[in-house]
């Protein structure tokens, strides 16, 4: 696997690269693989090996997560990521890519799709994050995660936050945290644990785990549905306590281009990890169908 630094907007941005081992598989198109929030490029230890025997995979770790850098001037959100992952395609891969996120990376994933027009090739969205244009009250994802641990009193006080930053990035919390949405937790292991705690503890971790309680909504995802030229997959953890994606799964029916193509997993908020080997293998099928 090649790991490299790339910039975006001036700042390094951690990119691994790897395969094809086939050599007919450079007709194929990339794939990109977009992290969840507080989680990076270490999260697709079990889905590179398999996919790069097809295709020449990319992952990267976005602006302000895993070893990429952590600045305090960007106006994180959806906006800043969707931009970042279609310079990536453009400048980097420079040929019709599969864009395919979880949770945060999913709406990013979803944002950048849209995005590229005739330079997507596919969208794969595993529980993505985000908001529909009639969904009320609070947006789902990222940001809601944190709200419904911790209430909204917390939200203002940057001495709080500071004391909630420092709980959450126990290695015993986090553990405890991927317990709760991996329903196998067979690959929660001190890999995975140790891949979420080490990038908090780079300078402006916690400024840019403040960004979480500010992170604007976004274009919604009927918008973003309507806008996207390419092939849709929807791999759902059915099981998901964050996103309710049981409840979920109804909303992105109604919204998701005709055509599109769902796959549902008995597994939790981060089915590629929890459950690899189903997760590749409805990937691949899909794949294989594109033009």
């Amino acid at each position: 696997m090649i790991a490299s630094t790339w910039h975006f907007q001036g700042y390094p941005i951690h990119c691994l690269q790897k395969g094809p081992l086939q050599a007919t598989a450079t007709e194929r198109p990339a794939l990109l693989l977009v992290h969840g929030f507080g989680a990076s490029t270490d999260h697709w230890r079990f889905n590179i090996p398999a996919l790069q025997e097809h295709y020449e995979v990319h992952a990267l770790d976005l602006l302000g997560f895993g070893r990429s850098a952590k600045p305090a001037g960007p106006k994180y959100g959806g906006a800043l990521w969707r931009d970042q992952l279609v310079s990536y395609v453009r400048e980097r891969i420079g040929r019709p890519t599969v864009t395919v996120g979880n949770s945060l990376g999913g709406y990013a994933a979803l944002a950048a799709g849209a995005a590229l027009g005739q330079d997507s090739a596919g969208v794969v969205l595993l529980n993505a994050a985000g908001p529909f244009s009639d969904e009320q009250g609070e947006p789902k994802g990222w940001g809601a995660i944190t709200r419904r641990t911790v209430g909204s009193a917390l939200l203002k006080s940057p001495i709080l936050q500071r004391l909630l930053f420092e709980n959450m990035r126990r290695p015993g919390n986090v553990r405890r945290t991927l317990n709760q949405v991996y329903i196998d937790r067979t690959n929660v292991d001190d890999e995975l644990v140790e891949s979420i705690l080490a990038p908090s503890r780079d300078p402006g971790a916690f400024g840019v785990f403040r960004t979480v309680f500010d992170i604007p909504r976004g274009q919604p995802l009927d918008e973003l549905f309507a806008e996207l030229q390419s092939p849709l997959l929807l791999l759902w953890g059915i099981r998901d306590p964050w996103i309710n994606a049981a409840g979920r799964r109804g909303a992105f029916e109604r919204h998701a281009p005709q055509g599109t193509q769902e796959v549902v997993l008995q597994a939790g908020h981060c089915p590629h990890d929890e459950v690899p080997d189903q997760v590749n293998r409805s990937l691949l099928e899909w794949l294989a169908q594109l033009p």
